[in-house]
């Protein structure tokens, strides 16, 4: 992964904040000498993602530990694999422990639904997009786990994309107004895309010369319309109650893209733990 100096800003806050001043428990069990081994173990089929963020929370604490990854990011494992292991001090593993789950759960479970989402619209041309809709201050490790479950990302944040939304609209006083201020600001190459809620707004963003339309809650039956409407003049994404279920009826009706939001927020987390072997003495 790039960006290190921001994922070393992470888990340093992730560690302050588990940690704190202490981890009592640790301190009041273990004399400080212990030696173990443990292993993250998937209790579920899962797609992984987030070994090297695990593995970076372990040496954060103790670079002392040696941790080592056992299978490539994006695998698909059965219950019972080992994803990694971690040996050394045992106080450092049992103190890291929660954190470096943290982490890893939450990737995995991205990447897991993603791909649950891209399976299903295998064969079609659309692809899946995720939003803005991450966990505040991890949006970097939560849009890193929709590209290993094989989605794409839409934008980063507010600096590196334009999006009309229809609170922009209103203020602007119209999508055609809304449009023709963004042209005059916008940089050169930024694409413009605009959010509508049915045909008649679609064509409107057209005439005012969108890049890009998000079709917004729109019924599957309207957004084929909407298709067919802007077939050779913009692209198409569709957005708003995209669920797994419902994701491949949407593909099929021709548009480019489908983002959801409940890839980063409402993923489950993945199922696996952390099992510890004490060394003899």
């Amino acid at each position: 992964m790039k960006n290190n100096w921001a994922i070393d800003e992470i888990i340093d806050r992730a560690l302050e904040e588990d940690i704190g001043p202490g981890d009592v428990t640790t301190q009041a069990v273990l004399l400080g000498n212990e030696m173990g081994t443990a292993r993250a173990v998937a209790k579920a089929e899962i797609t992984v993602a987030g070994l090297e963020i695990f593995r970076r929370v372990f040496l954060h604490l103790d670079s002392s530990l040696n941790v080592t990854i056992c299978l490539q990011e994006g695998e698909n494992v059965l219950p019972g694999t080992t994803l990694a292991e971690v040996s050394g001090n045992l106080s450092s593993i049992l103190t890291a422990e929660r954190t470096a789950l943290n982490f890893l759960q939450r990737m995995s479970g991205i990447a897991t639904l993603t791909k649950a989402f891209v399976e299903a619209i295998a064969g079609t041309e659309a692809r899946i997009l995720d939003t803005r809709k991450t966990a505040p201050g991890l949006r970097l490790l939560d849009k890193y786990a929709v590209r290993i479950g094989g989605g794409t990302n839409h934008r980063f944040a507010l600096f590196d994309g334009i999006l009309i939304k229809d609170n922009h609209i209103t203020a602007a006083g119209g999508i055609k107004e809304a449009i023709n201020r963004v042209h005059r600001f916008a940089p050169f190459g930024m694409k413009i895309e605009i959010e509508v809620k049915n045909t008649a707004e679609l064509a409107e963003a057209i005439e005012a010369g969108a890049d890009i339309v998000m079709l917004d809650n729109m019924p599957t039956e309207e957004m084929a319309k909407a298709v067919s409407l802007a077939k050779g003049k913009v692209k198409i994404e569709a957005s708003g109650n995209i669920t797994l279920k419902r994701v491949r009826e949407v593909a099929e009706t021709g548009v480019d893209f489908i983002s959801a939001g409940c890839l980063t927020h409402s993923a489950p987390a993945a199922d696996i733990s952390l099992i510890i072997e004490k060394l003899p003495c």
